[in-house]
């Protein structure tokens, strides 16, 4: 086992970077290509054996239509609100029961949770266009 803290960040935005490529249709080449980045960087990076710069977590967010705060929500350096529990259910924006639900599955790692957060959220914010 690792003593790097960073591990599960890695990994977590690597699995929500994957899932938002294919989500794309694109390959590793293509997305090679539309980013200026290799495909073999650009693997390592989704199976968590990299932190991409800041240069290249833009070049990905633009070639899959990210946004700067889901990149960097994703990748650790910016703070998702927690919920408390107090707050009122009847002000509770759309979704935050299915987020509470996910994050007390206890049949899914913390970095799982992340993932499948973000992904829901991609979903979420996609078909409010």
């Amino acid at each position: 086992m690792t003593d790097d803290p960073w591990t599960g960040q890695r990994a977590a935005l690597g699995n929500f970077l994957r899932a938002q490529r294919r989500l794309a249709n694109l390959s590793l080449r293509e997305m090679a290509e539309r980013t200026k980045v290799s495909n073999a960087y650009l693997s390592q990076i989704e199976r968590g054996l990299h932190a991409p710069s800041v240069r290249v977590l833009r070049a990905i967010g633009q070639a899959l239509d990210l946004s700067a705060e889901a990149m960097l929500a994703q990748a650790g350096f910016v703070d998702r609100p927690q919920a408390t529990g107090d707050e009122d259910a009847t002000a509770a924006p759309v979704g935050a029961g299915t987020e509470a639900a996910i994050r007390r599955d206890p049949a899914l790692t913390e970095d799982q949770k992340e993932a499948l957060l973000t992904v829901y959220r991609s979903y979420r914010g996609s078909n409010r266009a």
